[in-house]
């Protein structure tokens, strides 16, 4: 895969603030930026999509990037940033809440609220992972909480995403777009991970464990969620047949659920998609309808499938099928493959006009 490029050294001195305002915008997050050393003012940032969002690199110093109310009101993507410092220092600030990420820290944003960036006279140097907020598994008021604070990425879960991250970065140009769109659904699992342990970590006594009755209820979880995953295929499963089927009360399943950041309607929608996407992009199904796909996974019905998937990827399955696939490969005068293999799609380097 091709990567988009921009380096405003390849600028004139005094086109290079313009010419990063608009490599925001690109970025897909509108930023009011502030140049702090004009005269000497360097920055270069590299695009990488993924099927699920993007991750970029950035490197600048001595800027303040704003993205203020009136900016969030004329455009919002409905994105969350996942910034990863990977040298010298960056300032963040969101909801009333501020701190300075060196090398090795996490830093959170929401899109769709107001916040500052800075970067002082050593540059520093960023991956940012961006993708849409409803491919998160966490409760939005879970993931707000760290927006304008750090989470270290040197131990555990967290070290384990850092490392990904750096690694897709390193070797994006190596992938296919089949590689990039799943090692996009990585990224994301990996974060649910990191995030999920972190707030396990937050809510624990002092002690490090939960308490016993928390520690019930996530073996009941575990329990449910076999469950609900041996019987996908059933259109009839939900919340009734479930708390039926464990022999509690509906409003008891609902706390269970709750405790781990969903509901049950959306954790069997979760599941079903997950497999319904793993099934589309398996070449050896190639042969199964999208139908038959969503029928063996508790859809029988198209249209109803097709706007959960929609409304889940931004794709339609059969997009979402093609994208997975790659591009055709050219057929001869017989109908036949031509030599080489399939080509991939090579998107240029993108730079603003000189």
């Amino acid at each position: 895969m091709h990567s988009t490029v921009i380096d405003t050294v390849e600028f004139p001195v005094r086109e290079r603030p313009a010419a990063w305002a608009e490599t925001m915008a690109l970025a897909q997050v509108t930023q009011r930026v502030k140049f702090l050393e004009t005269a000497t003012f360097g920055a270069r940032i590299e695009m990488m999509p993924l099927g699920v969002g993007q991750v970029s690199a950035l490197s600048y110093a001595s800027l303040i990037a704003q993205r203020t109310p009136r900016l969030v009101r004329q455009s919002d993507p409905e994105m969350y940033h996942v910034a990863l410092v990977t040298a010298g220092e960056i300032g963040i600030e969101q909801y009333r809440q501020s701190c300075l990420l060196k090398r090795g820290d996490m830093g959170f944003f929401d899109s769709s609220r107001s916040f500052d960036t800075y970067a002082g006279d050593t540059p520093g140097k960023t991956l940012l992972f961006q993708f849409p907020k409803k491919l998160l598994r966490l409760p939005h008021e879970q993931f707000t909480r760290l927006c304008g604070l750090s989470l270290p990425s040197t131990d555990g879960v967290a070290r384990l995403f850092a490392q990904f991250l750096v690694g897709l970065a390193e070797e994006y140009v190596h992938c296919t777009p089949q590689d990039v769109t799943r090692l996009g659904n990585t990224a994301l699992d990996l974060l649910s991970t990191v995030l999920a342990h972190h707030f396990d970590q937050d809510s624990a006594p002092s002690g490090g464990r939960a308490a016993s009755g928390e520690s019930g209820q996530d073996v009941l979880f575990l329990r449910i969620s076999a469950f609900v995953v041996e019987h996908l295929r059933d259109p009839a499963l939900g919340p009734e047949a479930i708390a039926s089927a464990h022999r509690i009360s509906l409003r008891y399943l609902h706390r269970v659920f709750q405790q781990n950041g969903t509901t049950p309607r959306a954790f069997i929608r979760q599941q079903r998609l997950d497999r319904c996407r793993k099934d589309l992009a398996d070449p050896a199904l190639e042969r199964l309808t999208i139908h038959t796909i969503a029928a063996r996974w508790g859809y029988p019905q198209p249209d109803g499938f097709s706007r959960a998937f929609r409304t889940a990827t931004g794709m339609s399955p059969s997009e979402y099928r093609a994208a997975m696939r790659g591009p055709t490969p050219a057929l001869d005068a017989a109908g036949d493959e031509g030599g080489g293999g399939p080509r991939q799609p090579s998107a240029p380097v993108v730079r603003p006009p000189m």
